[in-house]
């Protein structure tokens, strides 16, 4: 890859518990990857705008509200409405398996629960990048 993998970092909704996202932030970014935290109470038209303006590869989301299935979705429709079909949609946070499964089917990434190995997130978003982006 010419240049490092770019990630937009986004807290959608009224979810006011920002750690778990400054805490993926940091470790993306020790990982070598440029990452960009749009901050709280971000609306899906705002972080697919700012996903655009950046020019990322990656968009994850960090949920704890219970919103998953109403922010992912609207995201993905917004994505597909602006022509991103090539940057990954993930994320995590407090999302019950069958969710995560029927989320999934919608055409968002893989999602990672509270506690997963970071390891296991910076090679998912490695590969995914290196698979289906072209730089």
């Amino acid at each position: 890859m010419n240049r490092p993998i770019r990630v937009l970092i986004a807290k959608v909704g009224l979810d006011g518990h920002d750690r778990g996202a400054k805490v993926i932030a940091s470790f993306l970014r020790d990982a070598g990857m440029e990452v960009i935290y749009t901050g709280l109470r971000q609306t899906p038209e705002m972080v697919v705008a700012a996903a655009m303006q950046e020019d990322v590869d990656v968009i994850g989301i960090s949920i704890l509200s219970g919103a998953h299935n109403t922010v992912f979705p609207k995201i993905v429709t917004l994505m597909k409405e602006k022509g991103l079909s090539d940057v990954l949609l993930t994320g995590g946070g407090v999302i019950p398996e069958k969710d995560m499964g029927k989320l999934q089917q919608l055409g968002v990434g893989k999602l990672f629960s509270p506690g997963t190995d970071t390891s296991l997130i910076i090679g998912y978003i490695t590969n995914w990048v290196k698979e289906n982006r072209n730089f």
